[in-house]
């Protein structure tokens, strides 16, 4: 079997390794467009399964805004390196770390603003909850307040026992077998073809997997811990979500203060289901807490 072409980057953008002070980690970088007016650098960081290139569509809309955009590969994640088998290197606080590096290196003295999917925007609230000096402002991307819904449990649960004796290849070809990946407990969906998203359910490390899957099982209610933090959030969402249900997003829009968009005709991945929309509802959001 061949080995796919690595998905490109959107026209303009470039991917390349983000060295930081806790080790370099795999990104997608869009600068504003060419006669834009520089608004500002956000940090995306994507969900459960999941990669930088779960951004692609937005890049483009946000630099027409203004803004540098820089997805990442977290600790672990496709084409960012990490331990195969040391549970402990994904530690929530070990990620919020790195995300605080990754701040550093890209925001060159200014705050940069944090948007996380998913799992992603828990480790962006650890990141805030320890230092957030370095950020603009918080975006949760279909990320709830604490652990997940039972039955998106119950589908973690069997992933991560699958994980524990099987190879990763050998999980990937049972969850084939089972039907549509995202629908049986599976890699999230993404962009690209079969071979593409089979590339980068390989690139993760197992211990990454099951550390994360088991963080999203046993997640905290944090939200009071966020409300005290002066930092602008913004909760965003699809009109439909399994994963945490939308009164719950509501309810911790409303304890937050926080501003709250709710995307039409998108699920649980907006960025994907409705990419445009979704831009267009972050860079508003961003425009009305400038970083510098």
């Amino acid at each position: 079997m061949t080995t796919p072409a690595p998905l490109a980057p959107p026209p303009g953008a470039r991917a390349y390794p983000l060295r930081t002070a806790r080790g370099d980690f795999a990104v997608v970088d869009m600068p504003p467009l060419p006669d834009t007016e520089p608004r500002g650098v956000a940090l995306l960081l994507p969900g459960f399964t999941g990669s930088k290139e779960d951004f692609h569509l937005m890049h483009e809309p946000l630099a027409a805004r203004g803004y540098r955009t820089v997805a990442v590969d977290g600790r672990g994640q496709f084409e960012s390196k990490g331990p195969e088998d040391d549970e402990t290197a994904y530690a929530q606080g070990e990620l919020a770390q790195d995300v605080l590096a990754q701040a550093e290196a890209l925001g060159g003295g200014a705050p940069v603003h944090l948007l996380g999917h998913s799992l992603g925007g828990q480790i962006a609230r650890a990141a805030v909850l320890l230092d957030h000096s370095p950020f603009a402002s918080l975006t949760l991307v279909s990320s709830g307040p604490a652990e997940i819904s039972t039955a998106q449990q119950s589908r973690v649960k069997l992933l991560r026992d699958a994980l524990a004796v099987l190879s990763m290849a050998e999980v990937w070809e049972a969850i084939l077998a089972m039907g549509a990946p995202e629908d049986v407990g599976g890699p999230a969906r993404g962009l690209g073809g079969p071979e593409q998203l089979r590339r980068r359910w390989l690139g993760h490390s197992p211990a990454q997997l099951r550390a994360t899957g088991q963080q999203l099982c046993t997640e905290p209610d944090r939200v009071g811990e966020l409300a005290a933090v002066p930092l602008p959030c913004h909760v965003l969402s699809g009109t439909r979500d399994e994963t945490w249900p939308l009164p719950l997003l509501d309810e911790m829009a409303g304890r937050l203060g926080a501003h709250r968009t709710v995307v039409p005709g998108a699920e649980h991945s907006p960025n994907l289901d409705q990419p445009l929309p979704t831009a267009r509802a972050v860079a508003d959001f961003w425009d009305e807490h400038p970083s510098g």
